[in-house]
């Protein structure tokens, strides 16, 4: 009875309610603009924003802190989610049934994301490691995924009420799945389950049901581009929550990792148009 109250609260609601709606926007932006711009976008601090803040207010700032640097070290975890998804459903694609291949390659990345956060529960955090593990990681990530070619999706689906009712209805489905643990697991499995890919894994998912899986290894690609914002957000939210409090702090990490986001693009096209002229 009281975990469905728990689950019925306003703020749980609110919550499936945000990632549900983010989740949408995000599967239609895939296929009005691009798979790899959805998933840089889709690596932005926005589940995990949701998760800490509700934590500062539900339960402490300082909590949310402690927890925030288990978040920037969770994006290795997300990242192993992502390869295994990749890497299981390349094989996976052979199967004439689309239901069972996106099962097989959700397990498989699932599997990924636990046995890394697993590790990661071990560690004993600083400052400077919830950097280095998740830096590496993305580095690492963005090497083992670099032969994927990115493609549009130029034969898009018509949008109804009804895909848009069945998307919202998967989405709010996922995130209620992983919701309200904070209280119980301490701010160690908290913050990892932050980092969760409770927007990532729904969209994944619609992306290769609606189409095919080809595009979703775009978003796969492009994602790392986008967790480094969610590293910055989470060590501003270390720092920044036990000083000037939840909502301040919540402003000063969508700034911090706004700017980090637009920062490595500007730079990132800046060195692509560089070497194209070096080139010509």
């Amino acid at each position: 009875m009281e975990a469905m109250s728990e689950l019925l609260s306003v703020t749980t609601l609110i919550k499936v309610g945000a990632v549900t709606v983010i989740t949408v926007v995000l599967s239609i932006l895939a296929e009005v603009v691009s798979p790899r711009f959805a998933g840089i976008l889709t690596g932005f601090p926005l589940g995990a924003a949701i998760t800490l803040f509700f934590m500062g207010v539900e339960i402490d700032p300082g909590f949310a802190a402690g927890s925030a640097l288990h978040t920037a070290a969770g994006v290795a975890a997300t990242l192993a989610f992502g390869y295994c998804y990749y890497r299981a459903s390349v094989p996976a694609a052979r199967l004439k049934r689309r239901f069972l291949h996106v099962v097989l390659a959700c397990l498989a990345g699932l599997a990924g994301y636990f046995a890394m956060a697993a590790i990661l529960s071990t560690l004993t955090l600083s400052l400077l490691m919830a950097l280095v593990v998740p830096a590496l990681s993305i580095v690492v990530f963005t090497w083992l995924v670099r032969n994927i070619e990115d493609v549009r999706i130029d034969k898009r689906v018509r949008m109804s009420p009804k895909l848009l009712v069945v998307r919202s209805l998967f989405a709010a489905g996922t995130i209620v799945l992983i919701i309200s643990t904070a209280r119980v697991v301490g701010p160690t499995w908290a913050g990892l389950f932050s980092a969760f890919p409770n927007i990532m894994l729904p969209l994944m998912v619609i992306i290769q049901l609606t189409y095919s899986p080809e595009y979703v290894y775009v978003i796969v690609k492009h994602v790392p581009q986008g967790l480094g914002s969610v590293v910055i957000y989470a060590i501003t939210v270390n720092l920044c929550y036990p000083l000037y409090g939840v909502y301040a702090g919540t402003a000063l990490a969508y700034g911090a990792a706004t700017l980090y986001l637009a920062a490595t693009q500007l730079g990132k096209n800046l060195l692509a148009r560089t070497w194209r002229g070096a080139e010509q």
